[in-house]
């Protein structure tokens, strides 16, 4: 039986408005099958939070658990996941998840989806337009993210008396047109309008990998004469910037401050080693638990809130701000 399918609440998080999916004829029927069979339509190996999120799916939608995964990797392209719902729905599965390359275009595609009574829900990033075309969606607040990554620059540079100089900033973006992209880089826009000794000298997509965050700023640097903060919109691009940084002479988290999105292991460890990150915002990528969770809710025809949050913090070294210390949380850290 096609069921809704939707997330669950990682913790004390906002939710929006309960969804209810207008079952067809074929919906209402409880299926003998025994097994679940989800599809999921995954932006790509772009990062190391990726990978995490994509491990998290594995580990949870596994036959042992009552489920089948059918898992296809985008490389990065839209027209691959389209490629891949469709494939989906040829192949008659339960539920659909999609983690969108970008927020826009999906209209036709989520339209066959629902024709054919199958479920849709977004992991991580979202789409624009298709409200009434998928079930649910889990993730984080890009914009809070970006907002609370400047709060954290705000409070750094006062205790570091630098509260009133000029504060030249590179923005790595990442796929532009991504959901966190597009929350990210407004959350720093935002704050730069604010802040009028704040200077955005360069903003230019990393497209999240580590090997183009290296290449962005490897050109920038012989462009830009000052530059006081590298805001990278992921953790692999701040490791290619940081790369970069050194390679022209410079020593990345005291030369030049780096803030970076995601937060996996290897950017706790550079915080706590007390070189090359300077903060690091969390984007918590563990989201199979939490859809595997939901659709059992379902099952028992519970509802569910369409939209949700996620809990997420920002970390250094020290405890600036609002920041948790990056060694405090490293030993309970699973990705």
């Amino acid at each position: 039986m096609k069921k809704i399918l939707a997330v669950s609440l990682l913790a004390a998080a906002a939710v929006t408005s309960v969804f209810a999916w207008p079952w067809s004829k074929k919906n209402n029927k409880k299926s003998s099958a025994k097994v679940i069979t989800v599809g999921y339509a995954q932006v790509g190996a772009e990062s190391d939070w990726r990978l995490a999120n994509t491990q998290s799916f594995k580990d949870t939608f596994i036959e042992s658990n009552g489920y089948k995964l059918i898992f296809d990797d985008a490389q990065q392209k839209q027209e691959n996941q389209i490629k891949a719902i469709r494939n989906f729905i040829q192949q008659d599965v339960d539920y659909i998840v999609v983690a969108p390359v970008v927020e826009t275009g999906w209209e036709t595609v989520l339209t066959e989806a629902k024709k054919a009574g199958i479920p849709v829900i977004l992991s991580d990033r979202e789409m624009k337009g298709v409200d009434d075309l998928y079930v649910a969606w889990v993730g984080g607040n890009f914009l809070k993210e970006g907002q609370d990554a400047c709060a954290w620059l705000e409070a750094y540079l006062k205790a570091k008396g630098r509260d009133k100089d000029t504060i030249s900033i590179v923005d790595l973006q990442g796929t532009i047109g991504a959901s966190a992209q597009i929350g990210r880089t407004q959350g720093l826009e935002e704050a730069v309008k604010t802040h009028s000794n704040w200077k955005i000298v360069a903003q230019q997509t990393g497209e999240f990998t580590q090997s183009k965050g290296q290449e962005v700023m490897e050109s920038i640097l012989k462009s830009t004469p000052k530059i006081d903060v590298v805001y990278a919109e992921n953790d692999n691009m701040a490791w290619g910037a940081i790369d970069a940084i050194k390679a022209a002479g410079k020593v990345p988290g005291k030369d030049i401050i780096i803030i970076t999105f995601d937060a996996v292991k290897e950017s706790f460890n550079r915080i706590i080693n007390g070189e090359e990150i300077n903060c690091a915002q969390e984007c918590n990528p563990l989201h199979g638990p939490r859809v595997a969770e939901i659709i059992q809710k379902l099952e028992k025809g519970q509802t569910v809130d369409k939209k949700q949050y996620v809990v997420e913090e920002t970390f250094d070294k020290n405890g600036v701000g609002k920041a948790r210390k990056a060694a405090d949380a490293l030993p309970e850290r699973k990705y």
